[in-house]
């Protein structure tokens, strides 16, 4: 390959990211981009006031994201209804390719930095994975209302299956422990738009932030050790998923009281994610 053809490769590929960078920063691509928190902060609350109503015996249940969203379906609006979720949780997962790809949040090119990225990356993709049976349901191709977050039904067959699933469980405790690390260190407020906030608007984003990241932290490490078990000699037969994590706390000892402050948590962060709506830094310039 001669020096003008790479070359000429390399002025294509800056053009077209300058281009995609252009059109991540769309005024109607970041509106979007905010929705979308709104809409995240939608299904936790519907996850966590479920929990909450199981937990002090008022019927309720367990919800993962998916099923959630199929609840919200079911409503008196129903479809329309499930269409602006699902279109506002495709805008919160674009947000995660943003984040990844044009780094409008800084976080650099170290090592850390670069950890931090493919976590949005990955959340960009759990969110599309989240919405798709319901595209499906949308589009008549199947159903969404399993609400089923867990591992596909005979991942665990073949040579390497084992090994596949316990990577899966390893990304999910990576992923709890990211969580439980940002409750204790409050460093999701470097995120927020502080120097437009006032000082209780400040406090009361750390609190919510804090307690809803540790709920979401438990259920996300239960996950994991569920996926573990699953692999196990006599293990967890069932895919465990977001809902079955909550099951789990229900069933353990003191049931009701953990599941009860993790279904409160959970409401939190919903809270907590619908202000980043208004609060959340989206385009590169925006002050701290």
């Amino acid at each position: 390959m001669s020096a003008s053809t790479v070359s000429s490769a390399k002025q294509a590929g800056k053009k077209a990211m300058g281009e995609a960078k252009h059109a991540a920063t769309n005024p109607w691509v970041e509106r979007l981009e905010r929705f979308g928190f709104l809409m995240r902060g939608l299904v936790y609350i519907v996850i966590g006031v479920l929990a909450l109503q199981l937990a002090v015996g008022a019927g309720g249940g367990t919800e993962s994201p998916t099923s959630a969203i199929a609840l919200i379906g079911a409503g008196p609006l129903g479809q329309m209804l499930m269409v602006i979720v699902v279109v506002g949780l495709a805008g919160y997962g674009l947000w995660g390719f943003v984040r990844a790809i044009f780094d409008p949040l800084r976080r650099g090119t170290s090592q850390k930095g670069l950890m931090a990225r493919a976590g949005f990356l990955a959340s960009g993709l759990s969110y599309g994975l989240t919405i798709y049976p319901i595209v499906l349901t949308l589009l008549h191709k199947g159903s969404g209302g399993s609400g089923g977050s867990g591992l596909p039904a005979g991942l665990t067959d073949g040579p390497n299956g084992k090994w596949l699933v316990m990577a899966i469980g390893a990304i999910w405790l990576v992923a709890g422990g990211a969580q439980l690390l940002a409750a204790y260190r409050s460093r999701f407020t470097r995120d927020l738009k502080t120097s437009s906030m006032k000082a209780d608007e400040i406090q009361a984003m750390t609190w919510l932030g804090r307690i809803g990241y540790a709920a979401r932290g438990v259920v996300f490490v239960l996950v994991g050790v569920l996926t573990f078990q699953t692999v196990m000699p006599g293990g967890a037969q069932a895919a465990p998923s977001f809902d079955g994590a909550l099951a789990t706390l229900a069933h353990s000892a003191s049931g009701e009281i953990v599941l009860g402050l993790v279904a409160l948590g959970l409401i939190m962060f919903g809270a907590f994610s619908a202000a980043c709506a208004k609060w959340n830094k989206i385009s590169v310039g925006e002050p701290s």
